[in-house]
């Protein structure tokens, strides 16, 4: 892995500390990381992945939440006249 990077999440604060022990900046993904030249123990402080940098999939913080999109969000509008439906054409056509 030649050209490895392990991306760091670091607070704006601590970037001067990051990049004094190596840290490199992402233009691109707007991120921290530090090169494969560098010893990753300097950086486990901002380590957010392992060294392996395998695929995760972000689990939602609420899962409540994840099943709206699937299940329908109910509204209710500020105007008592209006009427809401689903298709192309309004049902009172």
């Amino acid at each position: 892995m030649p050209n490895s990077k392990t991306y760091l999440t670091v607070p704006y604060a601590e970037k001067d500390a990051a990049k004094t022990l190596g840290a490199k900046w992402d233009s691109t993904k707007k991120k921290w990381y530090a090169p494969a030249s560098a010893d990753l123990s300097d950086f486990s402080k901002w380590q957010t992945e392992a060294p392996s940098h395998s695929a995760k999939t972000k689990k939602p913080k609420n899962p409540a939440s994840a099943n709206k999109a699937s299940t329908g969000t109910v509204t209710y509008a500020k105007n008592k006249e209006f009427i809401a439906y689903n298709g192309e054409q309004p049902p009172w056509i």
